[in-house]
């Protein structure tokens, strides 16, 4: 199949972000969603709610592999710093959810779906890595706040990164469902989209 006839799948991929009470707390809401819209990537649906336990236990729903992985970067930044780590990396990164579920409850958060070309892709490049205090300067992650996996540990808290972002197609269809009905997400077009995507870009000159 041509890229052409491809094409419109791409335009209309979507994906989940959840501004979390951290970003809400700092009235960095506004900031965050122009740096989305300013891509070109459209809000399909938004909205402001407190999310309950059981909503967070099912989005992030990790298997054992994500939470050795996310612990053993805390045992390596305590480490780093001269303090002994008193959990294995597992039981570290179980932590890190039960962390998440406390501090995703704590208040309002902004759920919001994002629609455009590679929109899953394009968002994880501007939210920037996971953890604040390694994420490249320029994404909203590494400009916006300092946090770290082992300061987090050693406050027994939930890394404060400002947001999620769905991290694949699969994940992000998944995600959405726990948040938003079908009925929530709104089709429609934006004039500017013409210029994104139109092959046959005509009728600017008079």
């Amino acid at each position: 199949m041509s890229p052409q006839l491809s094409a419109p799948k791409y335009h209309k991929e979507r994906t989940l972000v959840l501004l979390k009470p951290d970003a809400v707390q700092r009235a960095l809401v506004g900031e965050i969603i122009r740096r989305i819209e300013r891509t070109g990537l459209k809000i399909v649906a938004l909205k402001l709610f407190v999310p309950t336990k059981e909503q967070v236990l099912r989005h992030y729903n990790k298997d054992d592999a994500w939470c050795e992985k996310k612990g053993a970067r805390v045992i390596e930044e305590l480490k780093s710093r001269g303090v002994e780590p008193e959990k294995t990396a597992l039981e570290y990164g179980r932590a890190i959810v039960e962390q998440l579920v406390e501090f995703m409850t704590v208040g309002p958060v902004v759920g919001m779906v994002v629609e455009g070309n590679y929109a899953v892709g394009v968002v994880r490049k501007l939210v920037g890595g996971t953890e604040p205090v390694t994420a490249d300067i320029g994404t909203i992650r590494g400009d916006l706040t300092v946090d770290s996996y082992g300061h987090a540990a050693w406050r027994n808290t939930a890394v404060r990164n400002l947001m999620h972002a769905s991290e694949t197609e699969e994940e992000a269809e998944r995600e959405i469902s726990v948040w938003f009905t079908p009925e929530e997400l709104i089709n429609y077009r934006t004039v500017w989209e013409k210029i994104l995507y139109d092959v046959n870009l005509d009728g600017i000159l008079e």
